[in-house]
């Protein structure tokens, strides 16, 4: 019976569907972890077919692959060198589970099946997963290892269960996404519940890295019984940790080790933003992006996240002017495109719209000057943007906020054209915060350049979509420090008008927020996908019919 163990924690990306590339990453972390002479490596949840999977596992392809590709690490277990283990799916008995799998010695030593299967949010795991048994530990050199996956430890019974049944020290394998203010909820929330709970130190391993709408932080950690912090690792990076654990008289206990500082706000948002536009632009194998920079902020910061997500030299930036776009604009553009480093164009729509007004003479004869006009200035831009990417291969970037979205004062077909949305789920206070913070500092992530990135003017300046003489956003919207908290109340608080009403908004003005969202939600439908940031992004989050009558007022 052993005294110590040595148990390595990957904190690794992954790519979903994968399983090769998955495989061969996990077999050069097990060789890093030989060599630190580790008894066991542990790695993420699903991370050897990459998570989420969604309906890739109803694949009878993809199951088959990833038992091939287990029995493989498994062999490879028979050399005498750390045990692994490793996060799959599974079949059994005709049904599919979420599981992880103990490999040691050559040979598939156990298997454990997820028991709570997540079903809110971003999560619908009972549509694709049964449900295990409560799981047993499994013995590991001796040693009694609880082993619950994810969303096992934020319910108590499991937990309960497997100290029940003798287990010494609990593993937790993570697919976590990021969401604000989610790492205090993480340890102190659950993990030192359970631990307090059950006596047990918890090692709590999440996978890092973007997949579509969802970006991964990693910041795993251990803490013991008693709930101290032992370790913590760091967020937004993959990072590979040997911790060193002791049976004591009390129980095993993790050797005090390296406790990383996390990012504050508005550092992580930013980070996420970096890291889920990375993932997505390189795994979708796109040279680069490119994206309207029109002078104004949200396109200013989506350049500032491109340019440190991919590198400036993969950025592409194109002014657009109208013949109501403003020389402070031109300029604005240009001075923070050079401020970046990225390719700045220039190409004035003039002649299209002169074009499609000439076309539409006869049909909009004796009919006033409306919105249609400066929507059709709006959709210029986005063909011609889309004929850049089309010609050149670069993926086309939207920047319009969460803010502009929910209300839907966004141009389908126009500014809303593209192929990813960093800004999606970010508020535009939220917009105006990370610029703020990304003037003053650079990401540990960031390929960006240091120093100042976006001009003061363009901060500072009231926003505009400069589509008609003079336009200010406030002409048809409060003022974002009214707008952002009346929306947050209605969608991620799911508050009635009466309710912020009480809370001392305006009643005519929450009215006509609340009647916009739900006009809104067509457009919302055709948007191209983007990080989500909050508790409730559209999307996998909040799920509303296009078509209904309820309204709380």
């Amino acid at each position: 019976m052993a005294d110590t163990l040595k148990i390595t924690l990957a904190q690794l990306n992954q790519s979903v569907g994968d399983l090769a590339g998955n495989a061969a990453a996990m077999l050069a972390a097990r060789e890093r972890a030989k060599a630190a002479r580790a008894d066991l490596i542990v790695f993420p949840e699903l991370h050897l077919i990459g998570y989420p999977p969604e309906d890739l596992v109803l694949k009878p392809a993809l199951i088959a692959r990833a038992a091939a590709e287990l029995d493989k690490l498994a062999k490879a277990t028979a050399d005498g060198g750390p045990a692994m283990l490793v996060g799959s799916v599974f079949v059994q008995d005709g049904a599919l589970h979420n599981g992880v799998a103990l490999l040691d010695g050559g040979k598939i030593a156990a298997i454990r099946f997820k028991h709570e299967l997540p079903n809110y949010g971003t999560f619908d795991e009972v549509r694709l997963f049964q449900p295990g048994p409560l799981p047993e530990p499994i013995v590991f050199r001796g040693v009694m290892i609880g082993v619950p996956i994810c969303e096992d430890i934020w319910q108590p019974d499991v937990c309960r269960h497997l100290a029940d049944f003798g287990a010494e020290i609990l593993i937790c394998t993570n697919g976590s996404p990021y969401e604000i203010d989610k790492d205090a909820l993480r340890i102190d929330g659950v993990a030192k519940r359970r631990a307090a709970s059950t006596g047990l130190p918890l090692a709590y391993l999440n996978r890092v890295g973007g997949q579509d709408e969802l970006v991964f932080d990693g910041a795993s950690f251990v803490v013991n019984g008693e709930g101290t912090l032992a370790v913590q690792m760091v967020d937004w990076q993959e990072q590979e940790v040997t911790t060193s654990w002791t049976r004591t008289a009390s129980g095993w206990r993790c050797d005090k080790g390296e406790i990383a500082l996390l990012a504050d706000h508005p550092e992580d948002i930013y980070c996420a933003m970096v890291m889920a536009l990375r993932d997505y632009v390189d795994r979708n194998r796109f040279p680069g992006v490119v994206l309207g920079l029109s002078g104004g902020i949200d396109s200013a910061i989506c350049a500032a996240i491109a340019a440190d997500a991919l590198g400036p030299e993969r950025v592409h930036c194109v002014m657009m002017p109208s013949r109501f776009t403003s020389q402070s604009s031109l300029d604005d553009a240009a001075d923070c495109a050079k401020l970046i480093g990225c390719r700045h164009e220039i190409i004035p729509i003039q002649p299209a719209v002169e074009g499609f007004d000439a076309m539409l003479a006869g049909s909009f004869a004796d009919v006033a000057v409306d919105i249609t006009e400066e929507n059709l200035q709006s959709r210029i831009r986005g063909v011609t943007l889309m004929a850049l990417s089309n010609k050149f291969g670069p993926m086309l970037l939207t920047t319009g906020n969460k803010s502009e979205m929910s209300v839907g004062y966004a141009t389908i077909y126009g500014d809303m054209a593209g192929g990813y949305n960093p800004l999606k789920d970010a508020y535009k206070t939220t917009v105006f915060a990370i610029s703020k913070w990304r003037n003053q500092h650079k990401p540990v992530i960031g390929l960006g350049t240091d120093g100042p990135v976006i001009p003061e003017n363009i901060i500072t300046k009231p926003p505009s979509a400069e589509l008609r003489p003079d336009q200010k956003d406030s002409d048809s919207l409060p003022e974002y420090d009214v707008l952002d908290p009346i929306l947050l109340g209605l969608v991620e608080h799911e508050k009635s008008v009466a309710q912020l009403v009480e809370e001392g908004f305006d009643h005519e003005v929450v009215v006509r927020i609340e009647r916009l969202l739900h006009l809104a939600e067509y457009k919302r439908r055709q948007a191209p996908p983007g990080v989500k940031l909050g508790s409730r992004n559209f999307g996998r989050d909040r799920r509303y019919p296009i078509t209904h009558a309820f309204r709380s007022a």
